[in-house]
């Protein structure tokens, strides 16, 4: 061993910092950070493997002392590899934060969130060097976050090659930009906004604008300028600003400039074509040109409120397609799911953007497919698409072919399905909803007291005796209002097939160490070819998932579905469908997943300022703020709430909506009458993820339905606020970060989270942020903070400076500490919790938790499973984990924990961690654990149901029964002391609410230790445990005492108590 030696102390920020080594190397010294205090290391890299600290260290920064030792072998290995160079230009000359994404035949494969930062600068731009085997190729994307410029690849022959921001050409010869720089078709960033208005983000003195437009397709960018046009014309220049309209829909182009067409221009055929609009200097010379957006200018002429889809007459059958840049629509029928010819082919007439044909009604029970000839701006060519009617009501297995379904054949409505509105479950209010978070698949699928032929589908739930309805059953008579279902709508990422799918053997994987790496080695091998995903990915929002029905062709899943609505109903449970309404599986004119951007290219996705599609909430952002998207949205709410009688919906991602959205669907959902429409709309809940990011962040795209934005609308959001503070951290923080029931100061695991009274300060604030959250987290209640200081609920701050309380109602607040998103409760407690800590009190930690939720004012919302200790073996993303990973055992046998290593993708980086874990024999339940988990969580169920004082439906209510007792200065620390106060009939004051009880006193302690604490404002009072505890099999909670004279609680570790005070 020789070569170079070197030393270097850094400190690392995530996605900044990072020291490369190449491969062959030994890598030595020795880290402190926050998470291992000082730990030495030692790594030999293989060949051409390359190491970056930051990436070893995953989210975590630290200071590093280490050395680099590399061997002659791996400088042999080096000359194998080549030097590549790209060169980059941008017109604005702005290269901050763009990188490079590369793979292929390279010694370096980066990620997508850390690309490579430029190697160095000349005279055309910027470069990067790329080491690349020879004759191998090089593909790489510059980007900056999830914003595309650039993507292409460098061949073997190749050594530099240049490229140029907004042009789609890759230069093997230095180009003239002088020459080159006239703009690009192939993005659009001009917009077509009314009628007779286009804006453009150019500002130019003394040229002329003109729109360019090609219905073949024939526009081109020439030496000459645009060539191959049908029609060219004039725009003004209009001075001044965009009109205050315009700037309200599009508030990220508002400096843009406004261009005028001159009236009498046919717009209504003009947007059928390839369109362009282009600067020109005095002399006739192109000077700038790019392709437009066209929502705008859709939604002003060609809004539309009739019929869309196929709908049923007595004799006939109707088509409605919304296709206004459409230059032809055909529909094909077919007499089988797949396969063989037409039987018809039929030509729409158009009317106003709407192409419709009318048919017999023999077409009822037969497939058929749209077929859209139309001017795509992603291929910037005229595209035939066959597609699936957007508004399909049913489908062949996996959309083949959507299904000509009438909603109303008696045949499709199983016994009672019409008077199911009167059979619903009682709901006074929605503060008496309780939610538990269900994944249909998970429920069923490995309970073995259900038809194997009926296992992880709809009719799952119709086998009333099985394990999991039994369970359903006893939670619904504890308490539990709604059970809320993980995407059932037609989704991309499961074979409809069954046939079709792949499993394992799950005897041998049961066989295997509970620290073992195969496990999810053969689950990854089939995990795209299996029955499990979540199904965040969606195609068609309309039609039941043809994966959950035991027949996937016909119209079998309806008839399923419509029974599984029914069979819980009927155990006293509502249902609650979770959407998936802000982004789309796929897009563009060739992906078969693709349905709305074929049929109206480039209106129903969010484009950024060049015309890409947004991809901040998962890939294909959808634009609610168009009028036909937002009108989909509700039409499709409505189809399920009167076709499908569901309870409830729950928005993914719903900051990427608009609130104007939001706001619409409780409208006319509220405008439902049972007596008209067969449901009673005003029962149906709403809520969802308000979180305010990507490009929708601070009302960038107009006022979103994020949390802050929906106060006052009774739309319930996820308060992200009470889930930290009690398990602590963040999805996104530190996994060892503690939070109140974890450990926090009072007993601490080996994250260093600061000096002693900082933690002991920071354990108060969190204590805040629960207190805020169990009085609805409102933004006006009024409370102590842990300074003594009166604040209101937007007083008290996040760490970021964000108000804790936001709502203005307690139904706009659902209050969890898990979902399917991120690792389960119990596999989080298992992370955060001091090594000493036993099993016996980790579980109580996870009841704990649990017990502030149900105790909360708000909505509480579970997940499946908390109950129950679930674990999916510390997978912190399960979404395509199989049914190993996410098992749910209604027998109680076992949790799932140590099951093996979690999948690496998304877990790797941990897998040192979590192997002292998962290898522990000590940290797994045993039956008695996970039932006294089942006993303690429908315990706190019936304590909610046992007052309307936990259920208060207002915020005045709350402010005037709610206090927290042992505030201040002077708080015990890991104590929470809420009480409720009800009023007495006849008497001056508070209404009387509770027939029962006439106060509530609820603790929490969170402490390894008995908590003693005097509260004078409670002394005197005749208050006693609750008879739910006093009768539960729980010894400890039974200890809990209260002393009437000096009003003095002893309350034991870890516990909740729960006393009254009888009438």
């Amino acid at each position: 061993m020789a070569a170079v030696v070197f030393s270097s102390s850094l400190a690392l920020v995530p996605r900044q910092n990072q020291l490369i080594i190449p491969g062959g190397c030994v890598f030595s010294g020795f880290r402190s950070d926050k998470l291992h205090k000082s730990t030495a290391f030692k790594k030999t890299l293989r060949t051409r493997e390359s190491f970056s600290i930051s990436a070893f260290e995953g989210r975590m920064g630290g200071i590093f002392c280490c050395k680099v030792e590399e061997n002659e072998a791996s400088l042999e290995e080096q000359l194998e590899f080549t030097v590549r160079r790209i060169h980059y230009y941008r017109k604005d000359h702005v290269y901050e934060n763009w990188g490079l994404h590369a793979w292929g035949d390279i010694n370096v494969q980066t990620l997508w969130e850390k690309p490579l930062t430029v190697t160095g600068s000349d005279d055309f731009g910027v470069y990067w060097d790329i080491r690349v085997k020879p004759g191998g190729v090089l593909n790489f994307i510059i980007h900056k976050g999830e914003t595309k410029d650039f993507s292409g690849s460098i061949l073997a022959e190749d050594t530099d090659i240049w490229v140029i921001s907004e042009c789609s050409s890759v230069f093997k010869v230095k180009p003239d930009l002088t020459s080159v720089l006239k703009g690009n078709l192939s993005m659009s960033r001009a917009y077509w906004v009314s009628e007779l208005l286009l804006a453009w983000n150019l500002d130019v003195e003394n040229v002329q604008f003109q729109l360019f437009a090609s219905k073949s397709a024939k526009l081109d960018i020439t030496s000459g300028g645009i060539k191959g046009e049908d029609l060219v014309v004039p725009l003004e220049r209009e001075s001044g600003s965009l009109p205050g309209e315009i700037i309200g829909k599009f508030p990220h182009i508002a400096h843009y400039k406004a261009f005028k067409l001159p009236a009498g221009v046919n717009v209504k055929e003009l947007v059928k074509s390839q369109l362009a609009i282009a600067c020109i200097d005095a002399y006739g010379t192109l000077m700038d040109t790019t392709s437009i957006q066209l929502q705008g200018v859709l939604d002003d002429l060609f809004s539309y409120d009739g019929p869309l889809g196929a709908t049923f007459t007595e004799d006939a059958v109707m088509v409605h397609l919304w296709a206004p840049t459409a230059q032809c629509v055909r529909v094909f029928v077919y007499s089988s799911p797949s396969g063989g010819s037409p039987l018809e082919t039929i030509h729409l007439k158009e009317e106003g953007g709407v192409w419709s044909t009318c048919g017999p009604r023999s077409w009822e029970g037969k497939y058929y497919l749209c077929e859209v000839t139309v001017f795509h701006p992603g291929s910037q060519r005229v595209e035939i698409c066959m597609v699936n009617d957007p508004y399909s009501r049913g489908l062949s297995a996996n959309g083949e072919r959507s299904l000509f379904v009438n909603l109303q054949d008696p045949l499709l409505k199983p016994e009672g399905w019409e008077s199911l509105a009167d059979e619903k479950p009682q709901l006074e209010s929605f503060a008496d909803i309780v939610i538990y978070e269900l994944h249909i698949r998970d429920f069923s699928v490995n309970d073995e007291s259900v038809d194997p032929n009926l296992r992880g589908t709809y009719l799952g739930f119709t086998s009333h005796d099985s394990a999991g309805m039994c369970h359903l059953k006893k939670l619904s008579e504890s308490g539990l209002t709604h059970l809320h279902l993980l995407p059932s709508f037609h989704f991309a990422t499961v074979d409809d097939n069954k046939e079709n799918w792949k499993f394992i053997d799950e005897d041998t994987l049961a066989s295997l160490p509970p620290d073992s790496e195969e496990q999810q080695a053969q689950i990854v091998s089939i995990q795209n070819e299996d029955g499990f995903n979540w199904g965040y990915d969606p195609v068609l929002w309309g039609v039941p998932k043809g994966s959950y029905a035991t027949n996937p062709n016909g119209s079998c899943r309806t008839l399923e579905f419509r029974k599984m609505v029914q069979a819980l109903n009927r155990i006293g449970l509502r249902v609650v469908l979770d959407t998936v309404y802000n982004h789309l599986h796929a897009s563009g004119p060739n992906d078969k997943g693709s349905v709305l951007d074929k049929v109206v290219p480039g209106y129903y996705l969010r484009r950024n300022v060049d015309g890409f599609i947004e991809n901040s909430a998962c890939a294909n952002n959808t634009a609610s703020e168009h009028y036909m998207v937002n009108r989909l949205i509700i039409d499709d709410l409505l189809l399920w709430a009167m076709e499908y009688k569901v309870d409830g919906f729950r928005f993914d991602l719903m900051g990427h909506l608009m609130k104007s959205t939001m706001v619409s669907a409780r409208n006319t959902l509220d405008r439902l009458l049972k007596h008209e429409n067969g449901v009673d709309g005003s029962k149906i809940y709403i809520y969802g993820e308000g979180w305010d990011f990507g490009e929708v962040a601070h009302n960038g795209r107009g006022i979103n339905a994020s949390q802050s934005n929906l106060a006052g609308t009774g739309i319930g959001s996820f308060n992200d606020r009470i889930r930290d503070s009690v398990i602590g951290g963040s999805p996104f923080g530190p996994h060892l970060q503690q939070g109140f029931v974890t450990g926090l100061y009072l007993q601490p695991n080996e994250h260093d989270h600061g000096r002693k009274d900082a933690v002991a300060k920071y354990l108060a604030s969190q204590a805040d942020w629960i207190s805020v959250g169990l009085a609805g987290n409102l933004r006006d209640f009024v409370t102590i903070n842990y300074e003594g200081i009166e604040v209101k609920g937007s007083e008290v701050k996040k760490d970021d400076g964000v108000p804790v309380g936001y709502a203005l109602s307690p139904i706009e607040t659902i209050n969890y500490v898990s979902a399917h998103d991120n690792e389960t409760l119990f596999d989080m407690v298992m992370w955060k919790t001091a090594k000493e800590v036993q099993l016996e009190e980790r579980c109580r930690i996870n009841h704990l938790a649990t017990s502030i939720v149900a105790l909360s004012q708000g909505i509480p919302f579970f997940h499946a499973g908390e109950d129950m200790l679930r674990s999916k073996s510390l997978d912190r993303d399960s979404y395509n984990s199989s049914d190993w990973f996410n098992r749910l055992d209604f027998s109680y046998e076992s949790n799932n924990w140590g099951v093996g290593l979690p999948p690496k993708e998304k877990n790797g980086y941990n897998w040192p961690v979590m192997k002292t874990f998962l290898a522990n024999p000590s940290f797994r339940p045993e039956k008695h654990h996970i039932l006294s988990a089942v006993e303690h969580f429908q315990n706190m169920l019936k304590i909610r149901r046992s007052s309307p004082l936990f259920r208060l439906g207002t915020a005045n209510s709350i402010q005037a029964r709610v206090r927290f007792h042992n505030t201040g200065p002077s708080w015990v620390p890991g104590s929470i002391i809420m009480s409720i106060e009800d009023g007495n009939k006849g008497m001056p004051g508070l209404a009387q609410l509770d027939p029962l009880y006439r106060r509530i006193v609820v603790i929490f302690n969170a402490r390894p230790s008995n908590l003693v604490v005097p509260i004078s404002a409670l002394k005197a009072l005749s208050l006693t445990l609750h008879p739910v505890q006093e009768a539960s099999s729980d010894a400890r909670v039974k200890t809990s005492l209260y002393g009437t004279i000096t009003g003095t609680f002893n309350i034991p570790p870890r516990t909740t108590s729960v006393f009254v005070e009888a009438r």
